[in-house]
């Protein structure tokens, strides 16, 4: 219960104390937009069994008849109206609300951490409200502009350029060291501004040299392929040549190419 409010009223959206970097004129707008919410919206929905007068009345949000005597959540800043205690959800996560807290916007009720999203936009870094007239919006998400850094060296990022890895962005150099890809032709990193080709799971640089039949080194972009054991064939002609010729020759080849990098390492 204790994570799911945090996680739906959060209490720097409401209280200052929470957000102690905010410069002044910050400070004095998350004063103005929590008054002006708990005074316009916020509200508690009340379990009590449907009256006599609301019989057959439908639930606000599934439609279905509630008879008098069910069980049923009632919200006063929406008049007479009734849901079904599991159909009493945020309009926006559609998680049950906590302590049936909710907050009011046209007709339909949010978590406070979506009602206040309607509204203002949250960091994706600090998960604090923006009250700053500018902000990155990156990838559908948006950041302080202080709070827009690499997630693994914290190098500001705003104006250079970045890479996104699991909804954060990542700098150049450190995406490059620590989650690039080795090319299974060459061995070397796939970098951020290079072309990538993939294929059951592995990687090569889309460039001819690395991208191609393992044979005949016909370039494989745009083209059919088969692959064996991570090589890369233009044709079965090609991958039979390929066993063939491994069958009467040495294990010279197959050792040197077992020796580049898996996509694991």
């Amino acid at each position: 219960r204790a994570r799911a409010l945090l996680q739906q009223l959060p209490p720097q959206d409401c209280d200052e104390r929470y957000c102690p970097d905010l410069a002044e004129e910050e400070r004095r707008q998350l004063r103005v937009f929590s008054a002006r919410r708990r005074r316009d919206a916020l509200g508690q929905g009340l379990a009590r069994p449907v009256p006599g007068p609301c019989h057959g009345c439908p639930c606000r949000k599934c439609g279905r008849r509630l008879n008098k005597g069910d069980p049923g959540i009632s919200a006063s800043r929406l008049g007479d109206q009734f849901w079904h205690p599991s159909c009493f959800s945020c309009h926006f996560c559609h998680q049950l609300l906590v302590d049936l807290i909710y907050f009011q916007q046209d007709g339909r009720i949010y978590c406070g951490r979506h009602h206040a999203e309607l509204f203002r936009p949250r960091c994706a870094s600090c998960d604090q409200l923006i009250f700053m007239e500018e902000c990155i919006e990156a990838e559908g998400r948006r950041w302080h502009l202080e709070h827009f850094c690499c997630l693994e060296c914290d190098v500001p990022l705003r104006g250079q350029r970045y890479v996104m890895r699991s909804g954060r962005p990542c700098c150049r150099p450190c995406f490059e060291t620590l989650f690039a890809e080795p090319c299974q032709a060459c061995g070397d990193p796939i970098g951020a501004d290079s072309e990538e080709a993939t294929h059951q799971g592995l990687h090569w640089h889309a460039r001819a040299a690395c991208f191609c039949c393992s044979l005949c080194r016909k370039p494989l972009r745009g083209q059919p392929l088969t692959c064996r054991r991570g090589r890369l064939f233009c044709s079965d002609t090609c991958s039979l040549a390929q066993d063939a010729s491994s069958g009467s020759a040495s294990d010279s080849s197959d050792s040197a190419f077992a020796s580049a990098p898996s996509p694991d390492s």
